[in-house]
């Protein structure tokens, strides 16, 4: 006799974490997603180049690397494509017919996340392990037994050696802005005696290792001497420094601010729990949807744990950008995939050169896997 590896929620229960969801969106500030306004109508792309598909089939191979990783480790539970997705491109015959058919999908049942996770029991062999091909509306009852959707997002980067090069900037720029400081207060405090420049006085004995995320300033326009223009380089060397160091620094997980609203859709008509995946070149991390409204409802995190961008990646559409470590680690180790070059044919002739990638291994960090989906048995 088959036993589930864990119990399916019961309705009540069910319906318990959308209630969370949809009272954590009245949380969100309206600046930033107004869930009572429709979301803005997408314009079909045109035309791709090189760089978009090379980001399509990075994140296809981010998706199979997850896919993989949990069907081969797990002993009760699947994960199955779900995601909308296709082969075509802007620009190819039948894309404009996907890309709308996909619209009404959005507005009808909400964004599909890439994977769904199921108790290996719910799991209809017949269906198989690719679902994303068929119509929402002969699998809604099917969708539902899901215990997780999963959306996979994808980053070319090895975030431990982001991290390290990160740190060594901040030290770098820490170091040369407090010695510019130092330098000016001590080689022109008679020039900032001056009447109309003392406030500058103020504004360096404020400067410290821990105001430098904080400092703002206009780097003063003197050029009525030698030394006035010496001191003005020395402050724009400052200024320089502090930008620096108020760069964002860390990597993040990024659901763009279009697509919570169509989330939240999802989870209005389907009452399963979504997660963010974020994969890195060397590890994998996971976040909650619901934690992702707890940090956005919070004003002071803007800045902190998170910030708002318009992000080149990502067809200039803004993009939140969480700090990574605000989610957990899914997956501590990551085998690179092999890479090659590929080129497609587009009309009149036209050619796109792109990168494809293959194999990889994600390395699951199973009690912080089963901790994140909520999985109560040992077993997984």
């Amino acid at each position: 006799m088959c036993v589930n590896p864990i119990t399916k929620n019961s309705d009540v229960n069910k319906m318990s974490y959308y209630d969370r969801i949809r009272e954590l969106t009245k949380s969100v500030p309206v600046e930033l997603i107004n869930f009572e306004q429709p979301r803005d109508l997408a314009r079909t792309p045109t035309q791709a180049s090189s760089n978009f598909i090379t980001n399509k089939e990075q994140g296809d191979w981010a998706e199979n690397l997850v896919t993989r990783a949990i069907n081969e480790t797990s002993n009760n539970f699947v994960a199955v494509k779900y995601g909308k997705s296709d082969n075509l491109v802007a620009g190819e015959d039948g894309f404009d017919t996907f890309y709308q058919a996909f619209q009404t999908e959005l507005d009808t049942i909400g964004k599909r996340p890439d994977l769904l996770i199921f108790n290996k029991s719910d799991f209809d062999n017949n269906l198989g392990f690719d679902i994303s091909q068929i119509p929402h509306h002969q699998i809604t009852e099917y969708v539902k037994k899901a215990i997780a959707g999963i959306e996979v997002r994808s980053s070319a980067f090895l975030i431990d050696r982001y991290e390290e090069a990160m740190q060594i900037r901040t030290e770098k720029f820490t170091q040369i802005a407090l010695q510019t400081k130092d330098q000016i207060l001590a080689e022109f405090s008679d020039v900032l005696q001056n009447p109309a420049r003392q406030n500058y006085i103020a504004l360096l004995n404020g400067i410290t290792a821990n105001t430098l995320n904080v400092t703002d300033f206009r780097v003063p326009s003197w050029s009525a001497s030698e030394r006035l223009i010496q001191v003005k380089n020395l402050f724009r060397q400052l200024k320089n420094a502090i930008k620096e160091i108020q760069k964002r620094d860390y990597l993040s997980i990024t659901p763009k601010v279009e697509d919570i609203k169509v989330v939240y859709k999802w989870i209005e008509t389907f009452n399963v729990p979504h997660f963010y995946f974020q994969v890195f070149f060397d590890k994998v991390y996971g976040i909650s949807f619901e934690k992702i409204l707890k940090i956005i409802s919070d004003p002071d995190n803007d800045g902190v744990i998170f910030s708002v961008e318009t992000d080149t990646k990502n067809q200039n559409k803004t993009t939140i950008k969480i700090n990574s470590k605000s989610g957990v680690p899914i997956a501590l180790k990551v085998d690179e995939p092999l890479h090659e070059s590929a080129r497609k044919e587009m009309d009149r002739g036209r050619l796109l050169f792109y990168v494809t990638f293959k194999g990889g291994t994600a390395y699951l960090d199973i009690e912080n896997l089963r901790n994140i989906l909520e999985i109560k048995n040992n077993h997984f």
